[in-house]
């Protein structure tokens, strides 16, 4: 019932944001007063930290240019899945969208690499890879000439496969249906492990789960609680497969489009979101465990993540081999890995 809700919402909106495009150059609409009604869509809860991110995103731009604009959020995929919405941010019908890298592949292959299992050999190494911003920005504009601009990252932690059977081992996984994100990568990650690869819109994973389409998903831990999936997978093993950035991106047009200043109050703004979401994430995923554990009956499981490892050996070379515009990106990466390589990850 409630994906049929969210459907009918999606489409209303949509059409409402398509007819808007009609009162302005760019699909802006008016609000009260004339400021600019500035769109952003996320397919998190209100709960989620990002979204929390995105609401001083809001406050920030409306604190400096509040005469001017005003900051709509529109949570839980309610206009359309991540895909729908980057299509509806290159139109200029959103401004802009929270979305997993994996999504931005098709607009710009070096994202490829975030989909890379484990790429990244600890936290320490994935914030300081990802904050190395002068680096970075090369990175981000690689989409501008599709209209999009990425304009900072969110962690959304590390994904592990949870299901109605406990996974302990990557035998475990064999001829399960598991939901993977709708990259290429995930899924070639997901069959060599000996699952079968689901791709799927993420606000579809809880009703296939409860039907049996697939047997169980991967994601991190907010998955349980923030949208349910603890109510019908019951084991969450800590394979540590991947750690995939979300990220904001903006309509590039909207963003050329501003003054110089009111530019960087968006950037700041952006900035500023992806400090409270990041200092909100281990808090959240503290939370969610214990409500997984204590009030929906989830088992965490510890694996040996060798293992797992030894499976997906060849996937990274086969990956380089089959991309080249990964390289540069994936041996810069490989830098910071060295610097932390000392780092033990924490569960």
């Amino acid at each position: 019932m409630r994906n049929k809700i969210r459907k009918i919402l999606c489409v209303v909106l949509c059409v409402g944001l398509i007819a808007g495009m009609t009162t302005g150059c760019s699909g802006t609409k008016q609000a009260s007063g004339g400021k600019k009604i500035i769109r952003v869509a996320l397919s998190q809860s209100e709960t989620h930290p990002e979204y929390t991110g995105m609401e001083k995103f809001k406050e920030y731009v409306e604190e400096k240019l509040g005469d001017k604009y005003e900051v709509q959020i529109y949570p839980n995929e309610l206009l359309g899945s991540q895909t729908k919405a980057i299509e509806l941010t290159q139109t200029g019908a959103i401004d802009f969208v929270v979305v997993g890298t994996p999504n931005l592949e098709i607009f710009a292959d070096v994202y490829e690499v975030f989909s890379m299992p484990y790429l990244f050999t600890s936290q320490k190494a994935y914030y300081a890879a990802m904050n190395d911003s002068d680096y970075m920005e090369n990175v981000y504009e690689s989409t501008d000439e599709t209209g999009l601009r990425v304009v900072t990252w969110f962690d959304v932690g590390t994904r592990n496969f949870y299901a109605k059977k406990p996974i302990n081992t990557p035998d475990d996984l064999k001829g399960l249906k598991m939901r993977v994100q709708q990259s290429p990568a995930s899924v070639k990650m997901a069959n060599a492990f000996g699952a079968a690869a689901s791709p799927m819109s993420f606000g579809e994973v809880y009703t296939a789960i409860q039907q049996g389409v697939i047997d169980g998903a991967e994601n991190n831990e907010l998955a349980l609680t923030d949208n349910k999936h603890g109510e019908v997978a019951k084991y969450y093993s800590y394979t540590m497969h991947q750690m995939i950035p979300d990220v904001l991106i903006a309509n590039l047009k909207f963003l050329n489009g501003l003054s110089e200043e009111e530019r960087q109050v968006f950037y700041d703004a952006a900035e500023v979101a992806s400090e409270t979401e990041r200092d909100a994430w281990t808090t959240e995923v503290e939370k969610a465990k214990k409500t997984a554990e204590e009030d929906m009956g989830v088992t965490f499981i510890y694996p040996d993540i060798s293992l797992f490892k030894e499976k997906v050996s060849n996937v990274q070379n086969e990956m380089l081999d089959a991309n080249p515009d990964i390289r540069d990106l994936y041996d810069h990466i490989q830098l910071y890995n060295k610097q932390y390589a000392d780092t033990k990850e924490e569960k």
